[in-house]
């Protein structure tokens, strides 16, 4: 009887133990991913800062791109009043095309092109972008192996015991998609 007493007592501490376990993994994966959000939104947060700048000195070289320079400035404005990384990449995704149209601007003025404070905000902007990819991908990795470890046996019975709850992964447009050119040599 004492015997039985004994192992069932080391089975349900064993079994306290697993849950405590497996709680604690769940809460520092995401813990993990929060850390890689806020790296994310500061990053995003210096490409906010560093857009009016570089909108101001376009305008002091194309004023009458109004239509684009609008548009930066609207899509910048959206993409600091969302929230969450479903809508806060949609937003992102419509701010890079923006700026790829307000950078494209540039070849049809010199001068634009050859301004220092121009071209050291497209420097900025673009080691910013880089920042964000980086931190984009740390924070995509952080949601893949909380995922992972939710969904996964043992521990989805915790998840779900705890509400343990989907997270959303940053997915934004890196690169357009072209159109491949027809060449023909007839």
């Amino acid at each position: 009887m004492i015997a039985f007493t004994i192992i069932l007592l080391v089975l349900v501490v064993a079994a306290i133990g697993w849950v405590i376990a497996g709680y604690n993994r769940l809460v520092r994966a995401r813990v993990r991913i929060d850390e890689a959000w806020a790296q994310i939104d500061t990053q995003l947060q210096r490409r906010h800062d560093l857009i009016p700048n570089l909108v101001n000195t376009v305008k002091g070289y194309a004023s009458h791109e109004r239509e684009t320079l609008e548009e930066v400035t609207n899509a910048r404005a959206k993409a600091i009043s969302v929230q969450g990384p479903k809508d806060l990449a949609e937003a992102e995704n419509g701010l890079t095309q923006a700026l790829g149209k307000l950078l494209a601007i540039s070849e049809n003025y010199p001068d634009l092109k050859a301004d220092a404070n121009f071209r050291q905000l497209q420097e900025e902007l673009a080691h910013t972008e880089n920042m964000v990819a980086g931190s984009r991908g740390h924070y995509n990795a952080s949601v893949r192996a909380y995922d992972t470890a939710r969904k996964v046996f043992p521990t989805s019975i915790i998840a779900s015991m705890f509400n343990f709850e989907d997270r959303d992964y940053f997915e934004v447009e890196t690169v357009e998609v072209r159109q491949v050119p027809n060449v023909s040599f007839e």
